[in-house]
C-alpha cells in the first residue's frame, strides 16, 4: 500500500487535473527521419556540438569497452547475430569492465529481429530465501551498509543464466562459440589503460576489504598502464561455463566455490538459492511517442514503464518548448517528479506485488497528471534530507547486425565493483543488489531514492531496477535507435532525453548524447543538472519558479547506435573517459 504522503500528493496531483541549423551529417536521412538540426550548448558545456560519430555500414555496437565491442565485432563477422554479439560482449565485459561487466551479477535485454520479433529476458538477481525484510536494519530501525558492503549484500546472480538463455532462444551460435574472445582475453591478458588504472585507483580503498587487493593491487598500487592483465581463475570459470553451460555455473564446480566462499564471509546465497534461480522471459513494454514505436523492459524493470510515463505526459504538448530553454527543463523534470511518484511508491517484482501496467502506462492517465504541470510553478513533493551520490555502476551496450536484429542490454553489479567481494578462486566480483529494495521503506538507499512496502525484501523476490534498455522505430516501422544507460535512477532519465533529442530536437545522435542532461526522481525534491549545462538565464527562470537546482559532474552513463543514411552510428558515453569503445564493420 502506498505510505499516506506519496498517496496524498498524487491525489492532489490528480485533483488539480480536473479543477538551429540544418546539419550536414549522416544522420540527414529519410525514411521517416526530418533532417537533422545542430544544438546550441551552454557557453559554459564541456562538450561542442557537431563531433563525429562513429559510423559502420553494415553493424554497429557500442559499450563502455572497446576490446568488449571487438568481441561481439568478431562473433558477428563469424556469422553470427545481434544476439550471438551481444552475449559474446556481456561475457568480455566481465573480464576487461570490471567495475560493472560481470557474471557475478544480473541484467535485462530487450531483443527486436529483423523479422519483427519482439522479446524482454529479466535475469535480474533475487533475494536469497534466507534473506528478509528487516535483515539490514539496526536496533533503531534505521539502514546499515550491510546491504552495500560486504558477502551479506548480494542477490543471486542471474547474468549467466539470462545470457545462456537469451542465446538459446535467439542466437544462432553455441555457448562455446561466443564465449571464445572472453576466455582468450581472461587467459591471454590485455593491456591496462588508463581508464582500469583510474577506476581501480579511485576504488582503492573500497576493494582492499577483500581478495580483489591481491589481484588487482601490486604493494597497495593498482595494475600498471600498460602492463598486461591476465585473469586465470576467471578463464577457467568462463571455461568451465562454455563446456557444460550455465549448470557449472549454478549447480557445478564455479557454484560450489561461490557458496564456500559466501559461508566463509557470512554471506546468505546457498546451493539451494543457485540451484532455483531462473531467468524470466518478459512481453516489452512497448510505448508510442508522436508516431515513434519503444520498446523496453518492464518490471522487475521501473525503467520501460518510467520512461513510457514520461513521454506520455511530454506528448500532451504538441510542441515541447526548445531545448535548453528554462520552460523545457521545468516540463521535463516535473514529467519525471511524477512519473518517479509512481515508481517509488507502486513498482516492484510482478511475482510479489500487483503492478498497475495498464494504467501507468496509458496516455489518458498521463494527459491527467500533464494537467497538473503548472507552466508558473513547480509542485514540491515532500521534503526529504536524502542525498544522491555520484557514480557509474552499471553498463549498457547497444547492438545492431548485418541483418537488421537489435539488442540493448543492460548489466550491472549496482555500486562499483559491487559488493566488492571478490571470488579470488572463480575469477569474478559478486554485486551489492540487495540495497536496491526498500531496505528500510520511506527511508533512502544509495542513490537517494525514497522507496516504499512495495519494493521491501522478500525471500526469492527481484529487487526493482532503473535499468532501461530500449529499441525505437520510426513512423515507418523501421529500427532508428538502440539505446540504454548506467547510472541507478538516473538511467531512466539519461535514455528518455537522448531518445528526445533524437525526436523532438532533431539531433543527431552525436550531439544527442553529448547534450547536457538533467534528472529528476521525486525524492529529494531537487533538480540535478550536469555542470555547465544550463544558462544563467536558465537558471534564474528555474529558480524563480520554485526548483532547487543541483549541479553534478555527470549525469549516466549511455552508449547507442542510430541508423543513418548508408549504415550506421555508434556513440560510446562521453563523459567517461578511456577507451570506451564501439566496433563496426
Amino acid at each position: 500500500m502506498m505510505p499516506s504522503r506519496v498517496r496524498l500528493l498524487s491525489a492532489a496531483l490528480l485533483l488539480l487535473a480536473a479543477c538551429q541549423r540544418p546539419s550536414a551529417s549522416r544522420s540527414a536521412l529519410g525514411g521517416g527521419v526530418p533532417p537533422r538540426q545542430a544544438p546550441v550548448f551552454p557557453g559554459g558545456w564541456r562538450f561542442a556540438p557537431g563531433t563525429p560519430a562513429a559510423f559502420g555500414e553494415k553493424f554497429m555496437i557500442a559499450s563502455n569497452e572497446r576490446r568488449a565491442s571487438d568481441a561481439g565485432n568478431e562473433i558477428i563477422r563469424a556469422g553470427g547475430n545481434a544476439v550471438d554479439a551481444a552475449v559474446a560482449v556481456g561475457f568480455a565485459l566481465a573480464v576487461t569492465y570490471p567495475v560493472a561487466g560481470n557474471i557475478g551479477g544480473g541484467g535485462f535485454m530487450v531483443i527486436r529481429m529483423a523479422d519483427g520479433r519482439n522479446a524482454a529476458i529479466d535475469y535480474r538477481e533475487v533475494a536469497p530465501l534466507a534473506a528478509h525484510r528487516d535483515m539490514y536494519l539496526d536496533a533503531q530501525g534505521n539502514p546499515t551498509n550491510e546491504s552495500i558492503i560486504g558477502y551479506r549484500a548480494s542477490g543471486v546472480p542471474g547474468a549467466v543464466a539470462g545470457m545462456a538463455e537469451a542465446l538459446s532462444k535467439y542466437g544462432t551460435m553455441t555457448l562455446s562459440q561466443v564465449m571464445q574472445p572472453a576466455i582468450k582475453l581472461a587467459r591471454d591478458g590485455f593491456t591496462v589503460d588508463s581508464a582500469l588504472y583510474g577506476s581501480l585507483a579511485s576504488s582503492k580503498e573500497y576493494l582492499a576489504r577483500f581478495d580483489a587487493r591481491d589481484v588487482f593491487y601490486t604493494n597497495g598500487a593498482p595494475l600498471t598502464i600498460g602492463s598486461t592483465f591476465k585473469q586465470p581463475a576467471l578463464a577457467r570459470t568462463l571455461e568451465y561455463i562454455a563446456q557444460q553451460g550455465p549448470k557449472a555455473f549454478y549447480e557445478g564446480i564455479v557454484g560450489d566455490s561461490m557458496v564456500a566462499a559466501m559461508t566463509r564471509g557470512g554471506g546468505i546465497i546457498t546451493t539451494a538459492d543457485l540451484k532455483a534461480y531462473k531467468p524470466e522471459w518478459r512481453t516489452p513494454i512497448r510505448a508510442s511517442y508522436r508516431g515513434y514505436t519503444l520498446f523496453s523492459m518492464p518490471p522487475a524493470s521501473s525503467g520501460g514503464i518510467t520512461v513510457t510515463e514520461t513521454l506520455n505526459m511530454l506528448e500532451t504538448w504538441p510542441t515541447l518548448p526548445a531545448w535548453g530553454t528554462p520552460e523545457y527543463a521545468h516540463i521535463l523534470g516535473s514529467a519525471y517528479q511524477r512519473a518517479f511518484i509512481d515508481r517509488n511508491s507502486k513498482l516492484a517484482d510482478p511475482a510479489f506485488v500487483k503492478v498497475p501496467i495498464e494504467q501507468l502506462t496509458s496516455k489518458s492517465y498521463a494527459q491527467a497528471l500533464a494537467k497538473t504541470i503548472d507552466p508558473a510553478k513547480k509542485t514540491p513533493t515532500p521534503k526529504d534530507g536524502s542525498q544522491i551520490v555520484d557514480g557509474m555502476h552499471t553498463t549498457h551496450y547497444s547492438v545492431v547486425d548485418d541483418k537488421g536484429n537489435a539488442v540493448a542490454t543492460t548489466t550491472t553489479l549496482n555500486n562499483g565493483y559491487g559488493s566488492a567481494v571478490y571470488l579470488k578462486n572463480v575469477g569474478f566480483f559478486m554485486n551489492d543488489e540487495m540495497d536496491d529494495f526498500a531496505t528500510a521503506p520511506g527511508k533512502p538507499n544509495m542513490f537517494g531514492l525514497v522507496q516504499y512496502e512495495a519494493n521491501a525484501i522478500a525471500p526469492g523476490k527481484r529487487m526493482l531496477s532503473a535499468m532501461s534498455p530500449t529499441i525505437v522505430l520510426d513512423p515507418r516501422g523501421e529500427l532508428l535507435l538502440v539505446v540504454g544507460a548506467a547510472g541507478g535512477p538516473r538511467i531512466i532519465t539519461a535514455t528518455s532525453q537522448v531518445i528526445l533529442n533524437v525526436i523532438d530536437h532533431r539531433m543527431n545522435l552525436s550531439d544527442a548524447m553529448r547534450a547536457p542532461r538533467l534528472h529528476h526522481q521525486a525524492l529529494p525534491d531537487t533538480l540535478m543538472v550536469e555542470t555547465g549545462g544550463l544558462t544563467k538565464e536558465a537558471e534564474d527562470g528555474l529558480r524563480r519558479i520554485g526548483h532547487g537546482i543541483r549541479y553534478m559532474g555527470g549525469l549516466a552513463n549511455v552508449n547507442a547506435v542510430m541508423r543513418v543514411k548508408g549504415g550506421w552510428e555508434g556513440v560510446s558515453e562521453p563523459r567517461v573517459g578511456g577507451t570506451g569503445g564501439t566496433s563496426a564493420r
